[in-house]
């Protein structure tokens, strides 16, 4: 049995050896080691090379592999057709998986977006949103939303995700199969990815550079075409600014001062704005890249015109580099807020476009589908489904 353990646990040993010692050439590192985890997909062609080479094949299979996972899309070992028969039964009985997730249920809303709930491994589902645009020029555009946790334990008062609890962070494999599952519905590469699905980014920020690094690398989607949003998490931004990531950052403010966010955020009460406007100068000081300030409106609550006054007194503070993007609140089941009148959104963009700051509106999209931002919830998120999904999913219209 000893023997056996040896044989199974040496190959995945000396990958993760192999990635840590590639790591500590660029520094700093943006690949970061896994935990123990036989999961193919994330894994980079070199590191498959690897892989293959510790199975006692040809390097070249590594390469296999890699096309498998992020060109043919293969969900199983069994069916890597291209790979000898013997490399395929030497891989599953050594543990290892390709890490893809069954999609659960799809929801289509009139506007083309698809919110895609996909079942982990222990049951637990999670929400991820296909967004495609299509420019006045006629290029299409593809957008990937997805999460980084199963659920959200920061419970912003107007976020529906922190209302339905939450269970753990998902992995790096997880995150990217979010992106792969919206390609193979739509059809069409995915042009753009932002980490503004179900959670914190930030509190999972060791699978989120993990899966970033994997989707710029090997699903070939470009630094500047991905960005990282947070609501804010103490010391987390800096760390993030480190990697010189040409990705864009968003911090979702969501108030103009430390009053009023501490009743929106809860957990702005442990990160004053004052500290978390520092650590935005200090991010775009290191990258050169502009932060995206999200701000949610909420009709009678922080839409006024003094509100729109105060937030550009303070975004002068911060220098160049800075935008707004207004967001409309989109309606949750048991909340109190309202979405303001197109009017008030108007009236908001002029006063801080009056005073020089360069502001847009986020178009809604996927509302009819509670697909829209914030309003990804599902009852599985604290409570794993009771029996694994057997039938196929279908694309429900609303």
């Amino acid at each position: 049995m000893a023997a056996l353990h040896h044989a199974c646990s040496a190959p995945l040993a000396r990958v993760l050896h192999f990635r840590a010692a590639s790591s500590i050439a660029s520094s700093p590192p943006v690949r970061l080691p896994r935990a123990d985890s036989r999961v193919l997909l994330g894994l980079s062609e070199p590191e498959l090379r690897q892989l293959a080479l510790e199975f006692g094949q040809q390097s070249y299979r590594g390469k296999q592999l890699h096309d498998l996972l992020y060109k043919t899309k293969v969900k199983e070992i069994q069916d890597f057709s291209h790979l000898p028969q013997a490399f395929r039964d030497s891989l599953r009985g050594a543990g290892w998986k390709v890490g893809r997730s069954p999609v659960h249920h799809v929801v289509s809303a009139a506007d083309g977006t698809l919110k895609i709930l996909i079942k982990l491994e222990d049951n637990r589902l999670i929400e991820t949103v296909g967004i495609p645009v299509e420019d006045d020029n006629g290029s299409f555009r593809l957008t990937a939303c997805v999460s980084s946790q199963v659920g959200c334990p920061l419970r912003c008062s107007f976020c529906a995700t922190g209302k339905g609890g939450y269970s753990r962070n998902l992995q790096q494999h997880e995150i990217v199969e979010q992106v792969l599952a919206i390609k193979e519905l739509f059809k069409h590469r995915v042009t753009n990815v932002v980490f503004m699905g179900m959670g914190e980014p930030m509190l999972n920020l060791k699978s989120v550079l993990a899966a970033h690094t994997c989707l710029n690398k090997d699903v070939q989607i470009g630094q500047r075409m991905m960005t990282i949003s947070t609501v804010g998490v103490p010391n987390t931004i800096k760390m993030l600014a480190t990697y010189k990531l040409q990705s864009t950052l968003a911090v979702s403010l969501h108030a103009p001062n430390q009053k009023l966010r501490e009743t929106i955020v809860p957990s702005a009460k442990s990160y004053p704005l004052n500290a978390l406007i520092d650590d935005c100068k200090y991010y775009f000081s290191e990258t050169g890249r502009r932060v995206t300030f999200e701000y949610t409106l909420l009709a009678g609550v922080n839409d006024g015109i003094e509100h729109a006054a105060e937030l550009a007194e303070m975004i002068h503070t911060c220098g160049r580099g800075y935008h707004v993007n207004l967001i409309p609140f989109n309606p949750i089941e048991g909340s109190e807020y309202k979405r303001p009148y197109k009017k008030a959104v108007l009236s908001f963009v002029a006063a801080l476009e009056s005073k020089r700051i360069t502001v847009s509106v986020r178009q809604t999209r996927g509302l009819d589908a509670s697909a829209a931002c914030g309003q990804l919830r599902n009852e599985h998120q604290k409570s794993p489904l009771v029996e694994p999904s057997t039938v196929e999913p279908q694309l429900m219209p609303i």
